[in-house]
This record gives C-alpha cells, sequence and structure tokens, in this order.
C-alpha cells in the first residue's frame, strides 16, 4: 500500500511500540504508584502522630490522674485512723474504710493504664506494698488495740505511724516524678512525631507534584508532539501542500494514522495528477467537438439548403414530366397504341411517386431537427385531427374505431402527435384483412411516470420475425402492387415517439392482427390513470 514503511520499521525501541492508550495507561500506573506509596508514608506518619497522642491523651493523663486519686485514697486513710485513735469514734474510720475502696478500684484502673510501662508499674507495686506494709504494721493494729480499750502509747504510735507513712509520700514523689517524665517523654515524641508527619506529608505532596509534572513532560514529548507535527503537516497539505510528506513517528498508533494520511495524499496526489491529466483531455476533446459542432451546424445549413431545393426546384421537373406526360397522352392518344399509353401511365406515376416521396423525406428529416413548440396538449384533440383526415379511408373501408373515453394530456408537439395517430390508424386500414370487417380499437393506461398507448387491429398482422424491421426507413414487406406507400411512415412514428422522450414498439397477438404500443412520458401535473376502455365509435 503506497505509503506505508517496511516490516521493519516497526520494530523499535519500546516507545515506538506503546500506542497513545498505552502511554496513558503507563503514565497513570507510575502516577498510581507515586500516590500508593505516598499514602503509605502519610498513612504510617499519622499513626505514629495518633499513636503518641493516644499514649498522652488516653494512658499518660488519665494514669496520672489516677494515680493522684490512689495516693488521696491512702492518705484518707492515715487521716481517717489517725482521727479515731484520737477522739474514739466510729464515724471516723468512714475515711479509712472509704479510702481503702477507693484504693483498691483506682489501682485496678491503673494496671490497664500503665500496661506499657514498666517504672510506673514498679512505682504501683512499691506503693502497694508500702500501703500494706503500713496497714498490717500499724493502721489495723492500732484500730484494734483502741476499740479494745488501750489508750497507753497513744501518741507514740501515731508518730510511728506518721514515720512508716512518711515513707509511702516518698513514694508517692517519686510515682508523681515517674509520671511526668513519662507525660514529658510522651509530649517530645508526640511533637517529633508531628513534625516528622508534616516533613512526609510536604515531602510527598512534593512528589506527587514533581510526578504530575514529569509525567505531563513525558505524554507532551512521546504523544503530544508527534500529534501536533501530524496535524501541522496535515494543515499545510489541505491548504494546498500537496506534495509534503506526512510524518509517521510516537507511539505506535499515532505512527499508523500518520502512514495512513500519508497514503491518503499520495493517493489525492496521484488523483490530482490523473484529474488534470484528464481535464486536459477534456479541454482538447472540448475545442475537438466545438469544431465538430461548427462542422455540423454548417452541414446542417447546407442540408436545409438542400430540403429546399428538394421541396421546390427537384420538385418543379418531375411536375413537368407529368403535365407534359398528360398533354402528350391528351393530344396524341388516339395515334398511340397500348404500349405507348402504358409507357406514358409509367412516366406519370414515376414522378408522382417521386414526389410522394421527396414530401415524406423532408417530413421525416424534419423531425427532431427543426424547434417545434411543445404544449400541453389534450390526446383527444390529436386523435380527433388525424381521423378526420382518414375519414375518406374509413368511410370507403367501413372501418370500425374505438378510442378511451378520455386521454390525458400530455406536453408535447400536436401536430407530430397527429402525424402518429394519423400513421398507425392509416397503417391498420391499409393492412386490413379481406375475409372480416376491419376493427381498430385505440387504448391508453398510466403506468408509473409513462403513459403507454396501443394501436390494435384485426388485419393481416406481421411475422414477429419482422417487428423491428417494420421501422426502418423504406422497409417493406409487400410489392408495390399489393399495397402502397413509400415505406417511411413506421419509421416517422418511431422518430415522433423517441424525440418526445418514449420508445415504440409492436406485437403480434396469437389471435392475429397487430398491436403497435408506444410511451410517452406523463406530465408533471398529471396525476391517476385515464378511462383506458374503449368506446366503439364510427369516425
Amino acid at each position: 500500500m503506497p505509503g506505508e514503511r517496511p516490516a521493519d520499521e516497526e520494530k523499535g525501541p519500546a516507545r515506538g511500540r506503546l500506542t497513545v492508550q498505552g502511554w496513558f495507561h503507563v503514565v497513570l500506573g507510575l502516577l498510581v504508584v507515586v500516590v500508593v506509596v505516598a499514602a503509605a508514608v502519610g498513612a504510617s506518619m499519622l499513626g505514629r502522630t495518633q499513636d503518641r497522642m493516644n499514649q498522652l491523651v488516653d494512658e499518660i493523663q488519665p494514669a496520672r490522674s489516677v494515680s493522684y486519686q490512689i495516693q488521696k485514697a491512702i492518705v484518707d486513710q492515715e487521716t481517717g485512723v489517725r482521727g479515731y485513735a484520737l477522739t474514739r469514734r466510729e464515724e471516723f474510720l468512714e475515711p479509712y474504710r472509704r479510702g481503702l475502696r477507693n484504693e483498691r478500684e483506682r489501682r485496678a484502673e491503673l494496671d490497664e493504664l500503665v500496661a506499657g510501662y514498666p517504672r510506673l508499674i514498679r512505682d504501683a507495686e512499691a506503693i502497694d506494698e508500702a500501703a500494706d506494709r503500713w496497714r498490717a504494721g500499724y493502721a489495723e493494729p492500732f484500730i484494734k488495740a483502741v476499740r479494745s480499750g488501750g489508750t497507753s502509747g497513744v501518741v507514740t504510735r501515731l508518730n510511728a505511724s506518721k514515720q512508716a507513712f512518711d515513707e509511702l509520700r516518698v513514694l508517692f514523689d517519686r510515682q508523681v516524678r515517674d509520671t511526668e517524665a513519662a507525660r514529658d517523654q510522651a509530649r517530645t515524641e508526640y511533637s517529633d512525631a508531628r513534625t516528622q508527619r508534616d516533613v512526609a506529608l510536604s515531602v510527598v505532596l512534593g512528589a506527587i507534584l514533581a510526578a504530575a509534572v514529569l509525567l505531563t513532560m513525558l505524554v507532551h514529548r512521546m504523544v503530544g508532539r508527534p500529534l501536533n507535527r501530524l496535524r501541522a503537516a496535515s494543515d499545510r497539505v489541505r491548504s494546498g501542500s500537496f506534495d509534503e510528506r506526512i510524518p509517521a513517528d510516537g507511539p505506535s498508533d499515532i505512527r499508523a494514522v500518520g502512514r495512513t494520511v500519508e497514503a491518503m495524499r499520495r493517493r489525492v496526489v496521484e488523483e490530482l495528477r490523473a484529474t488534470r491529466a484528464r481535464e486536459e483531455l477534456l479541454s482538447r476533446q472540448t475545442d475537438e467537438l466545438e469544431a465538430q459542432a461548427a462542422e455540423l451546424r454548417r452541414s446542417n445549413s447546407e442540408l436545409e439548403q438542400f430540403a429546399y431545393v428538394a421541396s421546390h426546384d427537384l420538385q418543379e421537373p418531375l411536375r413537368k414530366v407529368a403535365s407534359f406526360c398528360q398533354l402528350l397522352e391528351k393530344r396524341y392518344g388516339e395515334q398511340l397504341d397500348a404500349r405507348g399509353k402504358q409507357y406514358i401511365d409509367f412516366a406519370v406515376d414515376g414522378a408522382k411517386r417521386m414526389q410522394v416521396l421527396i414530401n415524406d423525406l423532408l417530413t421525416f428529416s424534419r423531425v427532431g431537427r427543426l424547434d417545434q413548440e411543445r404544449a400541453s396538449v389534450e390526446l383527444d384533440t390529436t386523435v380527433d385531427r388525424a381521423l378526420r383526415n382518414l375519414a375518406t379511408a374509413v368511410q370507403e373501408t367501413g372501418a370500425k374505431i374505438g378510442r378511451p373515453a378520455e386521454m390525458p394530456t400530455l406536453t408535447c408537439d400536436p401536430t407530430l402527435l397527429t402525424m402518429v395517430w394519423q400513421n398507425l390508424v392509416g397503417n391498420a386500414i391499409k393492412f386490413r384483412s379481406k375475409d372480416r370487417p376491419c376493427e381498430i380499437t385505440i387504448g391508453c393506461e398510466r403506468t408509473g411516470a409513462e403513459w403507454s398507448f396501443t394501436v390494435r387491429d384485426n388485419g393481416i398482422g406481421i411475422a414477429p420475425e419482422f417487428a423491428d424491421k417494420v421501422f426502418v426507413i423504406f422497409q417493406r414487406l409487400h410489392s408495390r402492387e399489393e399495397y402502397e406507400g413509400t415505406g417511411i411512415g413506421l419509421a416517422l412514428c418511431r422518430k415522433i415517439v423517441e424525440h418526445h422522450g418514449g420508445h415504440i414498439g409492436l406485437e403480434s397477438p396469437p389471435d392475429g392482427g397487430t398491436i403497435v404500443r408506444f410511451t410517452l412520458p406523463a406530465a408533471q401535473d398529471q396525476a391517476g390513470d385515464a378511462t383506458a376502455g374503449a368506446v366503439p365509435a364510427d369516425a
């Protein structure tokens, strides 16, 4: 195919084998990879930041608060024991009991909150052990002693309890310091994680933007540039630079389009050259046709002059021959024998037939050559005129002629159509059968865009093998002694019908006789079929 490259040109770098859709798939794939990696990094940073936030908010801060509540519960126990020892009233033991319950409740919460902090666990365990020792060594024995009525050494025991409880206060301070240290570490880690998150997100965003820019530049270079070159070259070719080659580079489908457009350009160039060659040939042929037309007009002018001479100058000698032969017979008829009179009759008959033949030839030659005027004509009038011209023959032969009750209106030359009807009906009368009365039927019907007309008779008929021969000028099937005529009538009908855009033919029905059928184009405003039934009428 024109414009195709050899097969080895298809084998190139991978970038040349990719289509535009393939390049977009590659670009989108790379972009998806970048986005996925960025999303993974961002999710990791966000997760780390969230973990630090959860650690600070959900663990350390609640653990610090619970630690304070445990310390307060233990202090309440010590306060309750001291008040009971000084007053010996049972209601002063309520803080001790309430503090004990609160300590146990909060201790379970603290275990859950500091499960991931070994140092805070050790602090809590140390406080539990010290509190248990204080309760076992001081609080419980002291309460029992007071209930049993032992009041000696109260002050001494309270001082010893206070000294033992001071160990708990030291442990409280250490727990607070360790909790605050864990809180500060968590805050630092949260701040570092948030900073790292912001840096990572900025880097990811920059990577995405850089990847988008690089991929856009890649698509522009691998796809956009070849398309722009292809479009620019196509525009130049469209503007008239048909000799410029269409480039075919870039992805495989763009190269395929480029090769196809290049093949189209070559084909257009070839067709353009062929068209210009044909135009030159047509120009020369037009000049030749114009010369021939001028020669034809000159020849037609000479033919018209010849027709004028034939219709006047040639017929004048024939009339003289016939006239003087008749005068010769009249003056010297008594002196001539039968053979001499016969010779004179032959000469007169020949001159008359020559005149008829010349008139028929002139009529035949004028059809289609002269500018007859066409008009909208009711065909009934042409049939009436033809039958009036044949009135004598119809009356002498007793012919019965049937015709449609109504015939269409067509655009035609009424004189020529009258000649058609006159020739066809006249032939039907001339070639009538001697065994039966002459019957002639005229019919018409609408067939699409044409009107079909028929003239049917019951005469001697024509053999099917002569159906075309009878329309040739001067062709006769019978001798002049049998039937007179020049053999021009049907040829004249054929020329008139074809001049009006129709066609004519002859049929030989099985029951005898002849059917002559001819068609004429229907008028533009003519619609519907005329009544085709024949109504017998005497002409």
